[in-house]
């Protein structure tokens, strides 16, 4: 079997409730799991398991207490846990791509612009970038009348499709999803899930929270529950 594009050992997070009398609230504990090429592993669990804390901290935005999590950058392991910002934004420009349920609105940038940064980024030349950006909004089926507007006002399903858009705009080697067809109609649910079945094809490793589960059925490979701590062996 190849080696591992994500690895988790040991992982627990907590969070300190500061207005609360710094109460503090463990999420995660002991947590390990693996993700191979080729994969979507689904995460499954009630609410409040800890599905969005997971995911967050595989995107290097939660630093866990204990743990770790190497993820295959560059050919080579590097632990998010322990990696300092320069190497976590160096992971998130080249190796992982995260799809949020919402779209983090930046004002007066229009649409294609938006979704042609992570290319950008990469070094692609702006055009290249701004036309790979109209190919995945004319897939995504947005309107071209709004590609040179800002989304603020865009309703929350066109707003979806620009953050699909701009999360698989680049092939990352590993994908973190949360709900990504939320608010989006059957038509373009449809499409955004030809785009993680892309994915897979390309051997992208992909972790997802897809709470319906027709939407797991399609696109997941494998599942991994969490359960409440207080219910967890």
């Amino acid at each position: 079997m190849s080696e591992p594009a994500v690895l988790v050992e040991g992982l627990a997070k907590e969070f300190t409730l500061h207005l609360q009398g710094g109460v503090r609230l463990p999420v995660l504990r002991d947590l390990s799991l693996s993700v191979f090429p080729g994969e979507c592993l689904a995460l499954v669990g009630p609410s409040g398991t800890g599905k969005s804390t997971l995911l967050r901290a595989l995107y290097g935005t939660y630093v866990p207490q204990a743990g770790r999590i190497h993820v295959l950058h560059r050919g080579r392991m590097v632990d998010l846990a322990s990696a300092d910002p320069r190497q976590i934004l160096s992971i998130r420009r080249d190796t992982i791509g995260h799809v949020s349920q919402f779209l983090r609105v930046i004002p007066r940038v229009p649409a294609r612009a938006i979704v042609a940064e992570p290319l950008i980024h990469r070094g692609e030349s702006r055009q290249a970038a701004l036309r790979a950006a109209d190919a995945m909004l004319a897939r995504l089926n947005l309107p071209e009348r709004l590609w040179h507007l800002p989304p603020a006002t865009f309703s929350g399903g066109e707003q979806q499709r620009v953050n699909l858009a701009r999360g698989f705009i680049v092939h990352y080697p590993i994908l973190l999803i949360d709900e990504p067809t939320a608010s989006l109609d059957p038509v373009n649910a449809d499409i955004a899930l030809s785009l993680i079945e892309d994915a897979r094809k390309r051997n992208a490793a992909i972790v997802g929270i897809f709470h319906d589960p027709a939407v797991r059925l399609r696109v997941a490979t494998r599942e991994f529950a969490l359960a409440p701590l207080a219910e967890a062996a």
